[in-house]
């Protein structure tokens, strides 16, 4: 597996501490309201991302989150082919550039959710999410489960076909939080069982999961029978812990996790999943919240924390040979 960090899409400092960490590979969230360049269906706006981090010495193996706008299709209103039309050249412009991972969701009306930050350990502030201080309904009636999913086959059936031509893969991420329903919007994967149905739909390499640890913990499953349940379905994966429930629940650091992370990689090792990695929501650390552009969750300082506690686990004999090898995630063809 490949210890990878998830990055600004523009000139940061965590560009050079990822060097100095000995992290060569990323992934980013191409949105034109981060990148401040066009929608990145156009290749030019995609390139040049790419070519301001490959100077800084990174290499882009994924994407992460939505590329753009996806309300349309999402909630299966007029205008989703043409953003379904966006999303194919998307994936084109993916394999021309040789990024052969998108992660993405399908969480329609609100995306992850918390309700603020809390003091964790040391007055660290931790992220948490309350059920009762949830998002107001967005507007118009509410989406229910089977029209969710009525959407999402749409949304699949359109765009698997290019994703397998090109051999990009797409690592479907859990709800978060894996609720039934959130804001009067239905979510439809918050279970095992969804993930299944999904990849019935369009069973293929390129239809694939991002298994974000926390989520599914809290989705109540045993993580070591789920990847072996998921096997090499799983293209991506997120380390993080939390406390609580679905309805409630507080992120901790890595090092407070109650997952025994080492016997999980042995059993990604066991299952030949080899896929790019990466530590998921820290806890906010004294004096971060003051940087110009601080997200919760986000904070580089938990990060580095959390990437020298991965590399701990790398470094350990449980988990070495988890680990002893970085494989290149590129498509089978070019576009």
């Amino acid at each position: 597996m490949n210890l990878i960090e998830f990055v600004p899409p523009k000139p940061h400092r965590l560009w050079q501490l990822c060097k100095q960490m000995g992290i060569n590979d990323v992934v980013v969230k191409v949105a034109p309201e981060l990148t401040g360049r066009p929608e990145p269906w156009n290749y030019d706006a995609l390139a040049a991302v790419v070519a301001d981090l490959a100077d800084a010495g990174l290499r882009v193996v994924a994407l992460e989150g939505d590329p753009f706008d996806m309300s349309l299709v999402k909630l299966g209103l007029p205008g989703r082919d043409e953003t379904l039309d966006y999303y194919r050249m998307l994936l084109q412009n993916m394999a021309r550039l040789d990024i052969g991972l998108l992660c993405y969701n399908f969480m329609a009306g609100t995306g992850w959710h918390r309700s603020g930050e809390r003091a964790g350990r040391g007055g660290a502030r931790a992220t948490y999410f309350n059920a009762a201080d949830a998002p107001a309904m967005v507007e118009g009636a509410p989406l229910a489960a089977e029209q969710l999913w009525a959407n999402y086959e749409y949304f699949i059936k359109a765009i698997m076909p290019e994703a397998q031509r090109l051999g990009v893969r797409m690592g479907l991420h859990p709800d978060d939080p894996p609720l039934p329903e959130l804001g009067g919007v239905a979510r439809i994967f918050g279970s095992v069982d969804g993930y299944d149905r999904a990849y019935a739909l369009a069973p293929c390499r390129e239809n694939a999961v991002t298994f974000c640890q926390a989520n599914f913990k809290l989705m109540g499953v045993d993580l070591e029978d789920t990847v072996k349940h998921f096997g090499k379905r799983i293209a991506f994966v997120h380390v993080r812990d939390v406390e609580g429930t679905p309805e409630e629940f507080v992120e901790l650091f890595h090092d407070e996790s109650t997952v025994d992370q080492a016997e999980l990689f042995r059993i990604y090792r066991e299952q030949g999943i080899d896929v790019p990695l990466r530590c998921d929501h820290v806890p906010t650390m004294a004096g971060e919240e003051l940087e110009e552009g601080f997200v919760p969750g986000y904070g580089i300082l938990g990060r580095l924390y959390a990437n020298g506690y991965l590399r701990g686990l790398i470094s350990s004999s449980s988990a070495r040979l988890v680990f002893n090898r970085k494989i290149p995630i590129k498509p089978k063809n070019g576009s």
